[in-house]
């Protein structure tokens, strides 16, 4: 699994969930690295693996930029709506300390059970519910994948991979690095 690379909104530390956000100059030289990454991990067996990413564009543009550094046909991938990332519904593109000037309380909910925590707005999300998107994707996957997707997921991830809840709701998600799940457990690499 791969998170997106680096966009502006990452960097200002705004809530992007499933706004449209494009990667930044930072995001793509992390998608080239770890496209050239995945290339020495995978050496020979890169026809082995599926390759899927979340559909929405910081994703597909990272998928790109690493199967180009891998020597691969750019966009010989898939996308799946599962992998989009977390709704976090009204509070897209804020900061939270912008939030936490409107709205206290909520932001202080949020601290105290982030797990659950669903932010106001009519399609938001918490990472428990992310959790049955991601399980269902997990479930059909039958065949070693590289993964492009998004904070959110990896935390979904985490969770469905035995991490508690406040492990995984608070792990940092590096954009330059790449997380192996298999048997043995999560790993980054």
């Amino acid at each position: 699994m791969i998170r997106h690379g680096q966009t502006a909104w990452n960097a200002e530390g705004r809530l992007q969930g499933q706004k449209d956000i494009p990667l930044n100059e930072t995001g793509r030289k992390q998608a080239a690295g770890n496209g050239l990454a995945l290339k020495g991990l995978l050496g020979d067996t890169v026809s082995d693996f599926d390759f899927v990413a979340s559909p929405l564009g910081r994703t597909r543009e990272t998928m790109e930029i690493m199967r180009g550094a891998m020597g691969l046909d750019p966009l010989a991938y898939r996308t799946d709506p599962r992998l989009v990332e977390v709704s976090f519904g009204d509070w897209e593109g804020f900061t939270l300390p912008e939030l936490k000037e409107s709205t206290p309380e909520r932001v202080e909910e949020r601290a105290r059970a982030k797990w659950n925590f669903i932010p106001p707005g009519e399609a938001a999300e918490s990472y428990e519910i992310l959790c049955w998107r991601i399980g269902s994707w997990l479930a059909d996957v039958t065949k070693p994948t590289v993964c492009v997707s998004h904070g959110g997921v990896f935390r979904a991830a985490f969770r469905l991979n035995g991490m508690d809840e406040e492990e995984a709701a608070n792990t940092p998600i590096h954009q330059d690095r790449i997380l192996r799940i298999d048997a043995a457990g999560m790993h980054w690499l």
